[in-house]
């Protein structure tokens, strides 16, 4: 049924939790999940290349995360970093990679890159794919 899932991560709590869910659907259907981090190419150039840097890493960071997932539970896992807007990356790589779905969670970056988009991720990737999304609610994550 799902031979191959979709889970963006931005490394919080709440894309840990998508991040699991998928593990979970994937290992009861013997799929691969997809483990995808949007680096955001934004703003003036100069100081901006070391805030990319920094994405980068943190993203290498979530991937690695995601992957510990899949190898605990023996699933097989392709890690994808991409620059782009978020939303519109994620749909592209869901076309890209021939996913069945796509899990996300419902919350994650806040800060700068919260408000300096409209609308959240999740909402917009809902709206512009037409590959099922499981949204992955966030209530019961603990807050540090």
């Amino acid at each position: 049924m799902y031979a191959r899932i979709l889970v963006p991560t931005d490394g919080s709590d709440h894309g840990q939790l998508a991040a699991e869910h998928a593990m979970d659907l994937a290992d009861r259907f013997g799929g691969a999940v997809d483990a995808l981090f949007v680096v955001e190419e934004a703003g003036p150039s100069g100081h901006w290349d070391f805030e990319v840097e920094k994405q980068e890493a943190a993203g290498e960071r979530a991937l690695d995360a995601v992957a510990a997932m899949a190898d605990e539970r023996g699933v097989v896992l392709e890690r994808h970093l991409r620059r782009g807007t978020p939303a519109e990356e994620i749909v592209d790589a869901a076309a890209d990679y021939g996913v069945d779905l796509i899990v996300m969670g419902t919350q994650g970056r806040t800060g700068f890159s919260r408000i300096a988009t409209a609308g959240s991720t999740t909402e917009r990737v809902v709206r512009l794919t037409e590959i099922p999304t499981l949204i992955v609610g966030g209530a019961g994550v603990e807050k540090v």
